[in-house]
């Protein structure tokens, strides 16, 4: 080979060399950007952090971000296990709420061994459920399975593609009154071009002003609440402030909170309806009732109301309860649905006669709210213990708990509903503490 072409030789050789670098330094870039396929990314566990910290509203707060699903597994067990095995957990009857209402399956909590048992055991959801809850206070075993109850799923199914699905979780706030809300999602799934009206009559300290109170907040839209006892004057209604006990004060007017919240979806409650000083006061509620619309003074133009869902509370039909309740087979059981329909039956022309036919054509639905049952009272008693105790309940031995709980029981008043209890409640930790 001559000299020109070994010179021509040596330069091709290195310009490959040279391109063999380049490609070589470009796939180590590549690589580095490129995840290995048997790399998987781990999930950050927050769910179990919120559980873990103890604290009911970081639970909340992932759930509603979206952070979480309450169905998340956390380690080797379901969110709802870890919250019912940890009893270090100070607010686990809050968590177990809290998981529940945003939709935790409660199958994961079923015993496959005990269920062939279910058939034979009268007792709602006590066969299929899991040793878990051998140990849990009454108030979160009864929310575990009302959660885990046909009757439940049959009930939230009626609401469920609807803008009322977040009133599901109120179950977990109130104790009792299944057959009430039942039958409130299946009014509020009824198509209807007339506003919604609900009347929530019975006996005291039975969740009729809970209810109310949780209807706005679960929605997420404004609530102004009319305390009916302090009206004086037709114009008194529009004028009157929202005075709910567990609300900032206000000094916004019912005329000025429902113009703000023109067409839009807001609740009104009307506390105590039938103890206003004057029965004319209630006549400024036909036409919106009506028509949806209402015009607070001559000459003034009409203002839509008729995204407003209006919540009447009422004593009225108390002593029709308890009589509907003594005459029945099985007094302390929960009603059937039969029977919830028989006592509206007879509850409608009661509230007529107080309130007058004219104002109650225009109501959609009068629902009663009936006497606790057994598990409910238990329940209750069990809730008013840790919310008076406080971090107490925690230290308290079990079998302490267990006869605070059901001596509380023998100091029940029906005709003052939980009240009672909390109050029996309260005397009996007075004498253990």
């Amino acid at each position: 080979m001559d000299a020109p072409q070994c010179r021509e030789s040596s330069i091709f050789a290195s310009q490959q060399k040279r391109q063999s670098i380049v490609s070589a330094g470009q796939s180590h870039r590549e690589s580095l950007l490129i995840e290995p396929v048997h790399a998987i990314a781990t999930p950050r566990p927050t769910l179990l952090f919120a559980l873990a910290s103890d604290d009911p509203e970081e639970v909340r707060r992932v759930l509603e971000s979206g952070e979480a699903r309450p169905n998340d597994d956390v380690g080797p067990q379901s969110a709802l296990a870890f919250a019912l095995a940890n009893d270090q957990l100070k607010n686990k009857m809050q968590m177990v709420k809290m998981l529940l209402a945003y939709g935790a399956d409660t199958s994961a909590l079923r015993d496959p061994e005990a269920e062939e048992q279910e058939e034979r055991s009268s007792r709602r959801g006590s066969g299929r459920l899991s040793k878990l809850l051998e140990n849990v206070d009454p108030a979160t075993r009864y929310y575990i399975e009302r959660a885990d109850s046909p009757q439940t799923r049959r009930a939230s199914a009626l609401i469920h593609r609807s803008y009322f699905r977040p009133l599901t979780r109120v179950r977990y706030d109130l104790i009792g009154q299944d057959r009430v809300l039942e039958q409130l999602f299946r009014v509020l799934s009824m198509p209807s071009m007339a506003p919604i009206v609900v009347l929530l009559c019975g006996p005291s300290g039975h969740g009729k002003s809970l209810l109310a109170r949780k209807f706005g907040s679960l929605l997420e839209v404004p609530t102004h609440t009319v305390n009916m006892t302090t009206l004086r004057d037709t114009n008194d209604i529009w004028k009157s402030h929202s005075i709910a006990p567990h609300e900032d004060p206000s000094d916004v007017s019912l005329k000025d909170f429902l113009i703000t919240n023109e067409g839009k979806r807001c609740v009104v409650v009307l506390d105590e309806i039938e103890k206003t000083h004057n029965e004319k006061i209630l006549s400024s509620l036909l036409m919106p009732w009506e028509y949806g619309r209402c015009s607070f003074e001559a000459g003034y133009r009409h203002v839509d109301v008729s995204k407003v869902i209006w919540l009447g509370t009422s004593n009225i039909g108390h002593d029709l309860v308890f009589e509907h309740q003594d005459k029945r087979p099985a007094p302390e059981t929960q009603l059937s649905r039969e029977e919830y329909v028989d006592l509206m039956a007879l509850l409608r022309p009661r509230v007529s006669e107080r309130l007058g036919p004219s104002l109650l054509s225009r109501v959609t639905a009068v629902l009663p709210f009936v006497s606790f049952t057994t598990d409910e009272k238990m329940a209750i008693a069990a809730e008013a213990l840790h919310a008076l105790s406080g971090d107490a309940v925690s230290t308290m031995p079990p079998a302490t708990r267990d006869m605070i709980v059901r001596t509380s029981l023998n100091s029940y008043i029906p005709s003052e509903g939980a009240r009672s209890l909390y109050r029996a409640v309260s005397i009996l930790l007075l004498d253990t503490l």
